[in-house]
Order: C-alpha cells, then structure tokens, then sequence
C-alpha cells in the first residue's frame, strides 16, 4: 500500500520552465520524473512503478511470443562496432571513453554487434535457428538538441530484440511474429497507434516499419491516406519523377530583378516586370548545406521547403548537415545569398543534389550568381546537371497517395516502437555463419525489433490526461484505487483504512492518501494530477452512510453504501 504520509512524493502547482510538452510538464508536477541534465532523468517512486509496470507487459509480450531474454552490459568494446564501421557512422551522437590503458569503448547505443557476436560464440548448425533473443537495456545517445522531457533523452531504456534465421523466408515470419506481439503489447498499454513504412537509417536494412502514437507535439511526421489505408513516415516517401519530354525552350535568359533574395519578392517582379503568371512553383530554390565540411546545395521548387529530416535519410553516410549560416557566406563570397543558381555548380565547387520533383528537362526561373539578378528558361539537363536525386522538398497534406493517388493527410506521433529486417549486413561484418543440412556454410540473416520503453511512458501520459492532469490506464497506473480521507477526526481515516486493507487482501493496488496536515481541496488536486483510474472519496458522505466513487477519466461520480463499497470495487477491478 502506498500511504501518502510517507510516501517520497511532492506534487507542483507550477509548470516547469523547461517544460514543452504535456506528458513532460504532467510527469514533474505529478512527481514521477525530475531532471538531472539535458536528456538526463531520474524517477522517483509513483514514475518508476509506471515504468516497471510499462516494462513488465513488454516482458509479458515477448515471452509470450517465445522470445527469450538476454542481457548485455552498456560499456562496450569498440572493436565490434569498428567491424561494422558504426564507430564511425554514429559519429558525434556516440558517447565515446577511454579506459586507463587507452582502449577505446561506448556506450552502448544499440546492441546489434553485441546480440550478433553472442549468437556466434553460441551457435554452430541450422538446428540452432531460428533464434529471437531480446533484452531490456538503458541505451546513451548524444543528442543533440534533447527535448520533450523523456520522449528524446539522452540515456533511456529499450527493449531490443533479435531473429536469427537462415533464409530469408524464416526472416518474414520472424519479421510477422514481431509485429504481431508488438500489436499485442500496444493494445495492452492502451495505446492509440499508426504502423507505418519507415526507413532503417543507420541501422541498415530492408523492410521497416515503424509505430506511431498519434500526438500534435509528436517529433515524428507521417502521411496518411484515409481512401486505400497507406501509411509512412514522411522520410519514407517515394515521389515519382515526372517524365518530361525535351521542349524548345529559349536560351537562358539573365533578368534584372532588384531587392528579390526571398521566393516571394522574385514572383512579385517577375509578374510586374516580365509578362505575369509566374508562381512559387515555377521558380527553384537552391538550398545552401554544409555536408561534413563540404558546401553542397539541394534543389527543391520554390514552393516547397526542404525537409531536413527526410534530405538526412537520403544521405546516411553524412554525419554533420546543416544550413548555411552567415559566417559560411563570409568565407564563401562567390555564393550571393538568395541569387544562387545551379548552372554555375561546377564553376563554383557545389555538388548538386535534386528532389525529383526538379526533373530533367523541367524549366525553371532561378538565381543568375548575381546580386539582384535572375535567370530564366534554366532546363535541368541543359544549363545545369544534377549530381544526384534525393528525397529532399517536405511532403504536405493535399499531396497524392503514392498508392491511389487520393490527397493525402499529415500528422504528428510518436515514434513507439520500429521492426527492421536487416538482412546480413551485421552478420557477413562479423562472420556469423552456420552449418546448413549439406554441411555447408551459411551466413544467417537478421531482424532486429526495439520498441521504447521509458518513451512509451511519456507516450501513455501525452493520450491519457486532461485539463486537471494524468488519467492512467489500470495496468500501467502506480495503483488501482486512490482512497481520499478527508475531515478533522478518526472516523473517514480509519473507515478509509480498513477499506484500504480489504481492497488490498484481494489483490488490489491501493493509494491511501493519509495524510492529517493536508485539506480536503488539496487532496483532490493531487488525485487529480497522480490520475489513478478509481478515485474514493471518505468523508463527509459518511454521515449519509455512503462513499464517493470517482472514475477519474470520465469524471462520473457514484455515493455506494459504505458496506458495499468493497464488493463494488472488486467488481469494477474484475
């Protein structure tokens, strides 16, 4: 039983300062959570019960599903991860330290090194296969920008498994029995979720899907089609390239178009000055980068923005990209901010990448290198070459179903869990080879499946909560029932514990808040903010022979007579 007079609890009225998001702001007045460091979190008991609990049905799942669970330390060796040139890929997101003799180790950001050099030293024949094992670990990524309290911390806690079989066909249905137990995990932590294409990213790979917790402060943005159902992360989308054919387009010509460094001012000159009907559309950005060093620039039209989540998804191999800054058009004085154009790339040591949508033989007005000065009937084909294309403008509402071609919606999430088939990248780095039935060497394939486990945490609060604060699903809540005594003498305290006692005898998890110092207002704001599925109210409703029921999520209210107030709630429990 948790009694609050004694529990290590302090509820705040106030918001955090570096409070952003609801879950954030709700788990530290709540008093689940409190921060050490940027990305850094501790919890105290009422969190640390909700993440047991979250923790414990991810547990429940897999075992289920016959995974079997391992556990790996967090300091780790180098070597593996230089085997697979992922000491080198994770560049600066990697925590990197040195032992006393100058060996160089990590912390573990994922295991798949690990999990594969486990099954090595483990496994001989195809008899061993296939093979799940999992493990539920603290990981350590250096973020960047960490935010959102314990959606994107710096160290959090994953569950991580994976399938070891040989051939690709056991890698599909490991693949299904993953998703199928994810399905079952999220349903049970009540959860609202979207699956959907995604991509591998560093972790390399095939098939990947990932599931989203609708949220609107969600870092994740995912395109939805509601005609024919087709889902993904918007760095997952694929825009098909328009097949232009070569027109007889004039020669380029340079325009005069004074005080126009943004889209909006050129369109305004080009319809007052040079025959009108121009539009963002027709016009083509060059987005100025700087790639590991290197200047770059992303063609996208004029109308669109570039997405530097999805343009950092199509180029995986670059660890530092970021836009250009003032200091980079100091040392760069040949690049005229806002009259760049891509037919002089060459001339001015630009690689040139391209969003499909700037197509070959597509014409464009664009910068002329010039201060003040444009160009038009730009061909991309003719007057410019592009390096590479690239997955690089934002992808908006309205846009096309790749599918069924219907517009399609945008919205926010949380990213709760992602499945990969990663196939034999990891494997083939670090010789993981079995004995096939005709005595010959096979290299396993591999899937790897995470899901997060102290997000999932934030994510639970960020849909269960309201104005007055948490509102828990039972299986996840630090309690069943949150028992309130209230008055100046014995009678509700001790009529509150002994229901307290008889809830507990049947296996209920019982909140009492005992508390003598504490009003009656008090004590309902912080069953409020804890947000325990079933409030009790013992108090005045006493004198009427009744006892308040409280539904904290609904807000229903029912007075039951003080002798079946017991059998009611094990009832509702039931």
């Amino acid at each position: 039983m948790l009694r609050m007079s004694t529990l290590f609890l302090r509820t705040l009225r106030e918001v955090p300062a570096d409070a952003e998001v609801a879950s954030h702001k709700l788990l530290v007045r709540a008093g689940y959570v409190r921060r050490i460091a940027a990305g850094i979190y501790s919890w105290l008991p009422l969190g640390y019960i909700v993440y047991r609990n979250i923790e414990n049905i991810v547990r429940d799942e897999m075992n289920k599903a016959g995974f079997q669970e391992v556990h790996f330390p967090a300091l780790l060796p180098s070597e593996a991860y230089e085997k697979t040139n992922r000491w080198q890929e994770y560049g600066s997101d990697l925590f990197r330290l040195k032992d006393r003799k100058g060996g160089d180790y990590l912390l573990g950001p994922t295991h798949e090194e690990m999990f594969t050099l486990m099954v090595k030293g483990e496994c001989s024949s195809y008899k061993d296969v296939p093979l799940v094992i999992y493990q539920i670990q603290t990981k350590y990524r250096d973020e960047a920008r960490p935010r959102s309290g314990i959606i994107r911390g710096r160290e959090f806690v994953m569950k991580d498994s994976y399938s070891f079989d040989i051939d690709d066909a056991g890698l599909a249905h490991s693949y299904q029995r993953h998703r199928d137990a994810y399905i079952s995990t999220f349903d049970r932590l009540n959860l609202k979720y979207s699956i959907v294409s995604a991509v591998s990213g560093a972790m390399g790979g095939s098939a990947s899907e990932e599931f989203l917790a609708p949220c609107d402060t969600g870092e994740d943005t995912y395109v939805l089609c509601e005609s024919c159902g087709f889902a993904a992360n918007v760095e997952a989308i694929v825009t098909p390239m328009a097949e232009l054919p070569t027109a007889n387009v004039p020669p380029l010509e340079i325009l005069d178009t004074p005080n126009t460094p943004t889209i909006e001012s050129l369109v305004e000159v080009l319809n007052n000055e040079y025959g009108g009907g121009f539009t963002a559309a027709d016009t083509l950005k060059n987005i100025l980068l700087m790639a590991d060093g290197e200047a770059i620039s992303v063609l996208v039209p004029g109308d669109r923005e570039v997405d530097l989540k999805r343009l950092g998804a199509s180029l995986p191999g670059i660890e530092d990209l970021r836009l250009f800054e003032e200091g980079d058009f100091a040392t760069r004085k040949e690049l005229v901010k806002g009259y760049v154009g891509p037919q002089d790339a060459a001339r001015l040591g630009l690689r040139l990448y391209a969003d499909p949508r700037v197509a070959p033989n597509s014409v464009w007005v664009t910068g002329a290198n010039e201060r003040n000065r444009h160009a038009r009937y730009v061909v991309n084909g003719r007057d410019f070459q592009v390096d590479q294309y690239i997955e690089a403008a934002e992808v908006r509402a309205g846009d096309t179903c790749p599918k069924c071609a219907t517009p399609v919606i945008i919205d926010r999430a949380i990213e709760i869990g992602h499945i990969f088939q990663l196939g034999r990248k990891y494997a083939e780095a670090l010789d993981l080879t079995v004995l096939d039935a005709e005595g010959k060497q096979r290299v396993l394939t591999m899937g790897s499946y995470g899901i997060g486990v102290s997000r999932a945490v934030a994510a639970v609060a960020e849909q269960s909560h309201d104005e007055m604060g948490l509102c828990w699903p039972r299986e996840i809540a630090p309690a069943d029932i949150h028992i309130v005594a209230t008055g100046k003498d014995d009678v509700p305290f001790a009529k509150a514990e002994e229901i307290a006692e008889a809830l507990e005898s049947i296996g209920a998890r019982i909140m009492l808040d005992d508390r003598r110092d504490a009003s009656p207002g008090v004590k309902f704001k912080d069953a409020e903010l804890i947000g325990i599925p079933t409030i009790v109210v013992v108090g005045k409703g006493l004198a009427d022979g009744t006892i308040e029921v409280r539904d904290r999520k609904s807000g229903e209210r029912s007075d039951i007579p003080v002798d079946e107030v017991v059998g009611y709630l094990a009832a509702l429990l039931d």
